[in-house]
Parts: C-alpha cells; structure tokens; sequence
C-alpha cells in the first residue's frame, strides 16, 4: 500500500528471506526509491563500521574468541583482530565433533592466513562423557554449548594470567552468530524458537565476559564477502557452513565415539566427491546424517549386514533462511554411495533427502 502524499508505504513480506524475484524488487524499491535509504551497504562499509564500534567497545582490554573451525567463527576473528590487533586471544576447542582435517587446517592454515594468536585445548574426551546416553536434540546443543564455555573458563587462565603481567584485563568474547542464528533461536518479540543455536540462548547465564558479535546481523553469503575483503583465503571462505555443535547434531542418537568417527568418514568422502566434481560453490552445504538408532538389512560381500543408514542432505540457498535440495547429478550421487557403503563397512544404505527449507531445516537436529 502506499500514500505518497503523507509519504506512508508499507510491505507484508518477511524482509530476511527471498521468496521470488517480484519479492526482492518490493523489498528494493521501498527502501530505495520510497524509504529514500542509499544502496552503499557492502563487505568495506560492513568491515569499517564493525572496526569502529569494536575499537569504541574495546578500548584496551583484552578480548578472547572461540574459533569452532566453520566460516563464521574465523571471519568475526578475523574482523575484531583488523580492529584491535593483538589485543586478541583465540581459543580454538576441540570437541571432537569437528570434521575430518578440520583440527589441522584451523590449527595450521587459519594461523598461518591471519597471524592470529591461537590456543588450543583438547577437550574430545570431556564432550562425550557429557554427552553419554544423550539422544534429544535440544539437550545435545544446550550441553554442547555449556561445555564449550566450561572448557572456554579453564582455557582462559593463561590468557588472564598473560594479560595481567601486561597490566590488562579480559572482558570480552568474540562470538559468530548470524542473524539465521538469532531468528531460529526465537529472537525477537513472537518469533518462534524452531531449534536453539549454542551461541543464542544456549549460554549460561553467570557467563564473565561481554559479548562482540560483529555479524550478528548478517547472512552466510555477506559474511563470506567480508571474509574475502579481508583477506582469507578461499579454504576458509568457502567451505561449507558448519554448525557450532558439530558432529554431535548429525548423529540422530547417541554420540559415541565409534558413532563419531564413522560420520567422519563418510563425511569426508561425500566432501570429496563433490569437490572432484567441481560442486562446491554450486551447492551451499551437505550435511550428511547417521541415523545410528535406525538399522537396515543389506548384502556386503556375500553376507548379510545390518547396518546404518547415512542421509545426504545437499541445499542450495544465498542466506540459510530458506533453501531447495540440490540436483546433483546421478553419478556424483552414485560415486558417493558406492565409496562410502564399500569404505564404511557399518553403513549399507545411502539416501537422499530431497526436501525444501521451510518445511524442513537444513540440519537435521
């Protein structure tokens, strides 16, 4: 509707997520052409704006970040340490959820990309007794999320310690929530909670240190052109998005560690697949789930199996809001499945799930 001589306009749509072409032009020309807003919102105005309130936040107090090896968390280190250079700590904690090589490319390449200061804790062993004979989904991600700033508290000491020596504080922890994070998770006045994100609401609340959270109001695909302008590298800005729970959310059940490193197989030869095939930026994820409470009959070899079914998910979306099921090609699909029912002896079923974003979420817990 509009009255252009009271100068009243107004939309019914849902600004964070593009539904059609005709939707987007709306969502354009009213902020544009009616709300008279100028079109200079991009990576450098985003990076510029973010330095300037992280440096007025900070000023000199120290400042720690959990790096959880996906693409936010290194973009929003990357972003507060061009801000505040080595006023910034990065703890990198493995849970033992991570993906195969994953440890070592953020223990090595984010590194050696960014000069960033890294300590890294093994906690691996910590995650699975607390997650021992747990199977609902929202218990997994607030345990999750409640043992990593746990680990995070004893971490923390020798960077307090450091930091004392040198007459400093810390006060801040630098986090990288987006705003897919934040609308799923139930923020905002009548939004509803679909499923919890570690970093949304998944916090304890005696937590010691205030929040950074530089792309709290952004998307994966704005996120990814910061981390570009910035400088890292395309292993780190381009690989698929990963949720901060890790493993421990594909794995419909109990997390084991058999459980874990089985996934973590399959995982990577799913991975690898479709890099051979050149499908990496052509697709946005592919999560791959093991339904390790399912069980299904197969023939390996000339023997009966009974084994577990593993399910690929992969999506094509710009911003996580919503998301369509990946064509993949018939024999990308089939490479997939052969390798993994012929390298993972315990899985001997590999399927598809070919289901849109809503009604279904990109993970699967």
């Amino acid at each position: 509707m509009e009255d252009r001589s009271r100068g009243l306009y107004g939309v019914q749509w849902h600004p964070e997520v593009k539904h059609t072409p005709r939707g987007q032009e709306l969502i354009e020309t009213f902020l544009h052409d009616c709300a008279g807003l100028p079109d200079d919102w991009n990576a450098s105005s985003i990076i510029d704006d973010q330095v300037k309130k992280i440096r007025e936040q900070v000023g000199d107090a120290e400042v720690i970040c959990g790096l959880s090896g996906g693409v936010d968390s290194a973009v929003a280190a990357a972003l507060v340490h061009k801000a505040i250079g080595d006023q910034l700590t990065c703890v990198f904690v493995d849970h033992g959820l991570l993906r195969k090589g994953e440890v070592e490319q953020v223990k090595h390449d984010f590194v050696e990309a960014t000069g960033i200061r890294l300590i890294t804790v093994d906690a691996a062993d910590d995650f699975l007794e607390a997650l021992k004979g747990v199977s609902e989904p929202e218990r997994k991600r607030k345990i999750i999320g409640e043992k990593f700033i746990r680990t995070f508290e004893k971490a923390q000491r020798q960077v307090l310690e450091e930091a004392g020596a040198r007459g400093k504080e810390v006060k801040f922890l630098v986090q990288g929530t987006l705003y897919p994070d934040v609308v799923e998770s139930g923020g905002g006045d009548g939004a509803a909670n679909i499923k919890s994100h570690h970093n949304v609401g998944g916090l304890p609340k005696d937590i010691k240190f205030q929040l950074i959270e530089p792309l709290r109001t952004l998307f994966k695909d704005e996120v990814r052109a910061i981390g570009t302008e910035l400088g890292l590298p395309d292993e780190i800005v381009w690989r698929q998005p990963f949720p901060g729970p890790g493993l421990g959310i594909r794995i419909i059940g109990e997390i084991t560690r058999e459980r874990l490193d089985l996934l973590r197989e399959a995982d990577a030869i799913a991975r690898e697949e479709l890099t051979k095939a050149g499908l990496d930026r052509d697709i946005w994820q592919c999560p791959v789930v093991l339904l390790a409470d399912v069980h299904s009959v197969g023939v390996q070899g000339d023997e009966r199996t009974y084994g577990s079914p593993i399910v690929l998910r992969p999506v094509s979306s710009e911003d996580a809001m919503t998301a369509d099921w990946s064509r993949l090609p018939y024999d990308v699909l089939a490479a997939i499945s052969t390798r993994i029912t012929n390298e993972c002896r315990q899985i001997n079923r590999v399927v598809l799930d070919c289901t849109s974003k809503p009604p279904a979420t990109i993970e699967w817990e």
